[in-house]
């Protein structure tokens, strides 16, 4: 669109604001700006305006786990199903790496964050060394698509490539960018991050599939015959992916998706919990949980809400095509947002001053008609990187790392 076409649009969804800087922009910075506000979703604004697009919570009930004595017992079973799976090019992995290291005072992509002590170790390297292990059991490579946002992309595409892919063959790794979504005001003004740029953010973990497919990906990934999907964070280093184990408990209980989850360290610890919702699967946050919840027990004296997922999911291509044209619920998230303010002044808030919208992977598991809730070894698949220091930090994955016979 040009200017008029441009001041027209948003004189009629009354944003003009982005356009309060234009006349003392150079050219380019003009058509960069016209260009942004043409990508930009208006469609998500409604939600502010509209209580009943957004998300509510069903009847919660809990839901049961294939449990580690029943998996260790089948599970030469299990990896000879799921290796067959991969030998035949049925398994794909989704890596979701958008964001940067900011909590941990580095800024850059997280996945490029160095743990070791004695000797280099990346984040990244972490997880293509645990996939290795899948390739070298499988003897067959297992395509990967690592998602970035606009603020990490060529970082990470640059950092893979100067590491040689850390040994991994090139020709099945893929880079798309996620999705990006307005930032708003209370009053449902779209900010100005820079006076050429209208404030984005990504638009949430949910957002991979449309991002995903959007790039071509998803023809690339039908091409080469993959029916499953591994979808996990770049965050937890210890995490097994494309597990052959999980794979195959996943087919032979003939669901559509599969969660790996942990028993939950304390009745009140902080995590998303695999549950049903309305009689389809779902997961439930640690803050929508009250006492009763969180403290009640079967029969055998074990918590009923007691299995946290630590976002390891296995998707059925054919479902999340299925789904793709469904609207997931939108999530509205207060968040300190960077803007221009009236005075042309770049402000940073030390709280939070508006809305961002964030599609959330926990919805496409409640789209999904059924999920094998997989139990793993919290020692064994569980070191998030969240924080410098204490809990889920890099001292704790550091030392999870060891125990695991990694050498930092």
């Amino acid at each position: 669109m040009n200017f008029e076409e441009t001041k027209t649009m948003l004189e009629n969804k009354g944003q003009t604001q982005l356009l309060k800087y234009y006349d003392e922009l150079d050219q380019t910075q003009k058509e960069e700006l016209l260009a942004r506000i043409g990508k930009i979703d208006f469609s998500l604004l409604e939600i502010l305006d509209n209580p009943s697009m957004k998300q509510k919570r069903g009847d919660i009930k809990p839901l049961s786990a294939l449990k580690l004595s029943e998996i260790d017992k089948n599970r030469d079973s299990y990896e000879k199903t799921g290796i067959e799976a991969i030998k035949a090019g049925k398994v794909g992995a989704i890596l979701l790496a958008g964001g940067q290291g900011t909590r941990l005072g580095y800024d850059k992509p997280k996945g490029t964050y160095n743990l070791g002590v004695t000797k280099e170790l990346y984040i990244f390297e972490c997880l293509i060394n645990n996939l290795m292990d899948v390739v070298k059991k499988a003897d067959a490579w297992v395509p990967i698509a690592i998602m970035t946002s606009d603020i990490n992309h060529d970082d990470t595409v640059s950092f893979f490539k100067e590491h040689d892919y850390f040994g991994y063959n090139s020709d099945y790794v893929y880079f798309f960018v996620q999705d990006m979504a307005p930032a708003t005001d209370y009053n449902g003004k779209i900010y100005l991050e820079e006076k050429y740029k209208p404030a984005m953010s990504p638009n949430g973990n949910g957002g991979w599939f449309t991002s995903f497919a959007g790039a071509g990906l998803l023809d690339e990934f039908n091409k080469l015959g993959v029916e499953w999907m591994n979808v996990f964070a770049v965050d937890n280093v210890l995490q097994r992916i494309a597990d052959p184990s999980f794979v195959g408990a996943t087919i032979q209980s003939e669901c559509v998706c599969g969660a790996k989850v942990v028993s939950k360290a304390a009745p009140d610890e902080k995590v998303g919990l695999l549950c049903t919702e309305d009689g389809r699967p779902s997961i439930v946050e640690y803050y929508e949980m009250t006492d009763e919840m969180m403290y009640s027990k079967d029969e055998n004296g074990d918590l009923l809400y007691n299995y946290g997922v630590i976002l390891n999911y296995l998707f059925s291509v054919k479902e999340l095509i299925r789904i793709m044209e469904d609207k997931l619920p939108i999530h509205v998230v207060e968040k300190k947002i960077p803007y221009i303010g009236d005075d042309g002044v770049k402000n940073k808030p030390e709280k939070p001053n508006g809305y961002k919208f964030e599609l959330l992977v926990l919805d496409l598991i409640h789209l999904m008609k059924d999920c094998l809730s997989y139990e793993v070894r919290r020692e064994n698949e569980f070191a998030p990187v969240k924080n410098l220091t204490g809990i889920d930090s890099v001292e704790s994955a550091r030392e999870l790392l060891v125990k695991n016979n990694v050498e930092i």
